[in-house]
């Protein structure tokens, strides 16, 4: 099936009627279809090309539950919504999902009536400026004009910050981070603030991203991943083990270029399970037993997907070697429980 795509600012929220939670995998088999919902278009995570189709790390991710449900990556339905309305949209059952480095919060998680369910990036909030502006620390942004989302937690945090270290701004708002971006690149704000992966995938796309520089502060945490309606347990385990499963394969080293192999001759039960070839972890999740076979050869596993889109031999460049995002064994925090 040819993926489908549906690009908006915002989503006809009052048209649709809330979805009945304990139905989710259900309601998405008889659609045929997995309606998962992305940002605006953004380098890197959610990336949309000329001729409709998305790609990027968190499309992955969408793409990994599509496979784990119908075998095939592409049933799939992009919602691209604004920050303003994305909770919305998954609260009243429009979006099935929500995969749009979006930050795991208590507010959110208890609050919103969504669960979280796992990280799939580490973050922190940054800044960037002009490299002529001079700037080199976020400490000199005194009375600076701050172009910031508004709706997200880096708004909260910017005025955190600026609160902690005794020093005024102005911020410069926008719901929508394309006009942001457009404002900041026009001279309308002295700094950008956002997530550094979103900064270094928006800078990929300046018209000359040498001519922007990103500031050494770090001032948040920023766990990012994907989100889910609360009440519907199977459909948050279902998406929680899906991407467990790709970050398993790493660690065991299946790939998506040996999966198949490595499905029909198990080289360690560890595999063996994590592929269905022991266990019926698949029919517990109400999937096939070898689901994850179907996921990893159609995204990879985390390593693949990471370096495919915004690693340090593309655009974007973000290093994963000794940071948060490396796995556990390399001394990160990617980790995942075990399929057993």
């Amino acid at each position: 099936m040819r993926l489908l795509s549906i690009t908006c600012c915002a989503l006809a929220l009052g048209a649709a009627a809330p979805a009945v939670a304990q139905d989710t995998l259900e309601t998405v088999r008889e659609r045929g279809v997995l309606n998962c919902q992305v940002g605006l278009p953004t380098p890197g995570f959610y990336a949309l090309a000329d001729d409709g189709t998305w790609s990027g790390m968190d499309v992955d991710l969408c793409r990994a539950v599509s496979a784990a449900i119908f075998g095939d990556p592409d049933m799939v339905e992009y919602q691209s919504v604004t920050s303003a309305v994305r909770f919305t949209a998954l609260q009243n059952g429009e979006s099935d999902m929500l995969s749009r480095t979006t930050t795991w919060t208590a507010v959110r998680d208890t609050q919103l009536g969504l669960d979280f369910t796992t990280v799939n990036f580490y973050d922190g909030q940054g800044f960037l400026v002009p490299a002529d502006s001079g700037i080199t620390s976020a400490l000199e942004l005194d009375g600076a004009t701050i172009c910031v989302l508004t709706g997200t937690t880096t708004e909260l945090n910017l005025a955190d910050y600026f609160r902690a270290n005794g020093m005024s701004f102005t911020p410069v708002t926008n719901e929508n981070v394309n006009v942001l971006v457009e404002t900041y690149l026009g001279g309308g704000c002295d700094a950008y603030t956002n997530d550094k992966s979103g900064l270094a995938a928006r800078r990929s796309a300046f018209p000359d991203p040498s001519a922007h520089v990103l500031l050494p502060e770090t001032v948040s945490k920023e766990p990012l991943g994907p989100v889910v309606r609360e009440g519907d347990d199977a459909w948050g385990d279902l998406v929680t083990w899906t991407v467990f499963g790709i970050i398993n394969a790493e660690e065991l080293g299946v790939t998506s270029e040996n999966v198949t192999e490595m499905a029909a001759n198990p080289p360690s039960p560890n595999v063996a399970r994590l592929l269905g070839a022991e266990g019926n972890i698949g029919e517990e999740l109400g999937l096939d037993n070898d689901f994850m076979v179907d996921v990893i050869a159609s995204v990879g596993n985390y390593g693949e997907i990471y370096e495919s889109h915004v690693g340090v031999n593309t655009p974007i460049g973000i290093p994963r070697e000794g940071t948060l995002n490396a796995l556990w064994t390399e001394g990160g925090v990617i980790y995942a429980p075990p399929f057993r």
